[in-house]
């Protein structure tokens, strides 16, 4: 399958899932950078091979054919980036950047050896889960949003949802990593702003960042 096709229901599974965001085809062409022709299409063509439902102004709907592809392109991904993250401890926006080329390149031999190797890991180094060879996701998210996090408890930060590198460098220089401790000091309503203790540091977070990092409470 092309690289196209590939990238196609994945933006559509992830803008479902992940992103919060509509799947008809002008949002998808938006995430591709594909004109709304292109899109249209597309979203044509893939519904003649089964892979997702197209109906004139309405969102896209992945078939059982297309939620497989999507999925299988994710997870090597996923492993991919942690691939890249555990051997070469390269940033977050790099290993992202990376893996975007290498999914399509990747058989499923390939990537069950990359999931062998690093033990069968549940998550990526952004916290997403990672769906095993059958296509599957067996962890069950509990996390929430920062923003939404109660003043005066302790958090494990579960997921960063973004791949901007300004984000992730931010991230990096203040200790805002998957599985690391916080606590939540105030929460201000009016301003929509986040003020946390992380590693003896206090950071105030606007909206923008407290609403894609995701913790758990400790």
């Amino acid at each position: 399958m092309s690289v196209a096709v590939e990238n196609f229901v994945k933006a559509i599974y992830k803008n479902k899932h992940q992103d919060n965001l509509d799947t008809k085809p002008g949002t998808i062409a938006k995430k591709l950078r594909i004109s709304n022709a292109a899109a249209t299409d597309m979203s044509k063509k893939l519904a003649e091979r089964g892979l997702l439902q197209y109906e004139k102004y309405q969102e896209l709907k992945l078939t059982g054919k297309g939620t497989a592809m999507a999925l299988n392109v994710v997870r090597k991904h996923r492993l991919w980036e942690s691939f890249l993250f555990k051997l070469f401890d390269m940033s977050l926006h790099d290993i992202h950047r990376e893996a975007e080329l290498l999914e399509h390149e990747t058989s499923d031999f390939l990537a069950d050896k990359i999931s062998e190797y690093l033990g069968n890991p549940k998550f990526d180094p952004h916290g997403d889960p990672i769906p095993n060879a059958d296509g599957e996701i067996t962890t069950k998210n509990t996390s929430i949003a920062l923003s939404e996090a109660e003043e005066g408890k302790q958090y494990i930060i579960s997921r960063l949802m973004s791949d901007d590198k300004e984000f992730f460098d931010f991230c990096a220089m203040n200790g805002l990593k998957y599985g690391n401790s916080l606590a939540v000091v105030k929460q201000f309503k009016n301003t929509k702003m986040t003020q946390l203790l992380i590693n003896t540091n206090t950071i105030l977070l606007n909206q923008d960042f407290s609403t894609i990092i995701y913790v758990t409470e400790k």
